[in-house]
């Protein structure tokens, strides 16, 4: 009687045991998933940036382009007539 008495006590401590497992294997999942989300985050956020400042880039670059052409005319203009 005694046997069996201990036998369901280990059983349950082993139950127990499996269950704080299955929680903290869960909960280190769910940190590990949510780590990778703040990355993810910071990824996009990061390429966000790069995209703004390539079009601020492909904008500053139009315009110099743009007045440079603009300069060449006149003065090929002016030059061709004098």
């Amino acid at each position: 009687m005694l046997i069996d008495e201990l036998t369901i006590v280990a059983l349950e401590a082993i139950e127990q045991a499996a269950g704080e497992a299955a929680r903290a294997a869960f909960l280190a999942s769910l940190e590990r998933e949510a780590e990778a989300l703040r990355e993810a985050q910071q990824w996009r956020l990061e390429a966000e940036a790069i995209r703004k400042a390539g079009i601020k880039n492909k904008f500053l670059v139009g315009t110099i382009c743009f007045i440079g052409g603009l300069v060449v005319g006149v003065f090929g203009t002016l030059a061709i007539f004098k």
